[in-house]
């Protein structure tokens, strides 16, 4: 649904989270059957719709590989339904937890509460996806959700309020649409929970606007996720590897591989390795329907920006493709490498967000890991290699959000795992089980026995109370 233009973006957010909220309180805790009826709408509305959403997509981005949209999109959202439907019952159940001996035969149980309505904010760059994920942890767990959709989407996000207008009763899920202003009133609602994904800098507005309500928040940020090249790992399979991973979408991806690190003398390999993966992708890179567009004239006029301002400096830019020149029309940019980077210039200061691969030389491995710890935690990490002291070393010595080792990305595609940035690259994590948990309120409880010995530790005090006492805090 969008707002009404007449009405003030807060007041009319008020008014539906006021009407979810009420029902939220009608049915605290819906009970298994009622939250997996909610999961199986939204994998109709996905099913239902895949043609739709794919064209809707690709029309919002001039034009997003419908191919990338099944694989990246589609597929992920649908297996991760199907995941969180097989396991809920499970995880409703309560957790028995430790009695202290002192305290048996009582019980300790925790249960997972409703935190109510909780809000998601959905970035443009995968708008299904970043949409159902949090959605699905929702609804698990039993909670109204309202879903602001981004305005540099608005083919995709018309389509998701109409379809969850059909899909959902008004007052299960309300999906609603705006610019900034809207997202700004929208996270200063009173949320049980809100999750936001977006870049680090919106990322200090949103947990700046949800501290006035105490707000919980799920940031999943960004930030210069890194591809390590190990020092034996097969240079061919790496540039393979991260060649895919930084092109699918044009690298608008969050845990794309922002820059790689290779040992030094192995740049011009790795680039020319690169160049034939490249080409081998997208022979026809700025006409076929696989490579896809820049979001907006803005967002690309900012990626031509980086790469200039890194050659103003006295870096060397590398075409990866055979054809090697942007084209402002369909706003495509050919990947490129960036040789002979340093700290000053922008596209190392900040998150890329498109095909522009910056390669960095180093002598030795433990150089490359104080090269990644010198810079702010990124969201994933990639390191290539086949020994395993290496790999063990890679991951003690790092800190990110999550590692894939020996490829890129695929750490997001298993549902078993939280996915989560750490420090500027985020707050919190979902996905699966740890998705269940951030929408949940996690209530110990604690059940006294008949039998217990608490009367002997009440007033009046006296011999009996000091000797016991001693003997607990012996």
């Amino acid at each position: 649904m969008g707002l009404n233009e007449q009405e003030p973006a807060g007041s009319a957010l008020g008014t539906i989270h006021s009407r979810l909220r009420e029902a939220a309180a009608r049915d605290p805790h819906p009970d298994w059957r009622s939250r997996d009826a909610r999961l199986t709408a939204l994998e109709r509305l996905i099913r239902d719709n895949q043609p739709a959403i794919a064209e809707a997509i690709r029309g919002d981005f001039g034009n997003r590989s419908l191919h990338e949209t099944q694989l990246l999109e589609i597929f992920p959202s649908l297996e991760g339904i199907r995941y969180t439907r097989h396991h809920l019952k499970s995880w409703m159940r309560p957790e028995r937890r430790h009695v202290s001996l002192w305290f048996m035969p009582g019980r300790a149980r925790v249960l997972h509460q409703p935190l109510g309505v909780v809000g998601v904010i959905v970035p443009w760059n995968y708008p299904l996806y970043l949409a159902v994920g949090p959605l699905t942890a929702a609804l698990a767990a039993g909670n109204r959700a309202m879903v602001k959709m981004s305005e540099y989407t608005p083919a995709m996000s018309a389509l998701f309020a109409r379809l969850a207008e059909k899909y959902f009763a008004a007052d299960e899920v309300a999906v609603v649409q705006g610019d900034a202003e809207v997202a700004q009133a929208f996270a200063r609602l009173p949320f049980g929970h809100l999750l936001f994904t977006g870049s680090t800098k919106v990322g200090y507005s949103v947990m700046r606007a949800a501290a006035e309500n105490l707000t919980p928040v799920t940031l999943e940020l960004g930030g210069k996720s890194p591809a390590i090249l190990g020092p034996d790992y097969p240079l061919e399979t790496f540039a393979e590897r991260v060649v895919v991973g930084k092109t699918m979408n044009a690298g608008q991806t969050c845990i794309a591989p922002d820059y790689v690190l290779v040992p030094a003398g192995q740049e011009h390999a790795f680039i020319a390795a690169a160049q034939k993966e490249v080409n081998a992708c997208y022979p026809d890179i700025l006409r076929t329907p696989d490579y896809s567009s820049i979001v907006s004239e803005r967002h690309y006029r900012r990626l031509l920006g980086l790469i200039e301002d890194a050659k103003n400096q006295g870096a060397e830019a590398v075409p990866l493709a055979s054809a090697a020149e942007p084209d402002a029309a369909t706003r495509r940019i050919p990947p490129v490498a960036l040789r002979n980077v340093t700290p000053g210039m922008q596209v190392m200061q900040e998150e890329i967000f498109g095909p522009v691969l910056p390669v960095v030389p180093y002598r030795d491995l433990d150089e490359a890991i104080r090269y990644v710890n010198a810079r702010p935690n990124p969201l994933a990490l990639y390191y290539f290699d086949r020994d395993r002291g290496r790999i063990d070393h890679v991951l003690e010595q790092t800190l990110s959000g999550g590692v894939t080792i020996n490829d890129t990305i695929l750490h997001i595609a298993q549902d078993s795992l939280p996915f989560g940035g750490v420090g500027e690259s985020g707050k919190g994590h979902y996905h699966g089980f740890e998705g269940f948990e951030a929408f949940s309120k996690k209530k110990a409880v604690f059940f006294q026995s008949r039998v217990n010995g608490m009367g002997l530790f009440k007033p009046p005090y006296g011999a009996l109370f000091e000797r016991m006492v001693k003997f607990l805090i012996r």
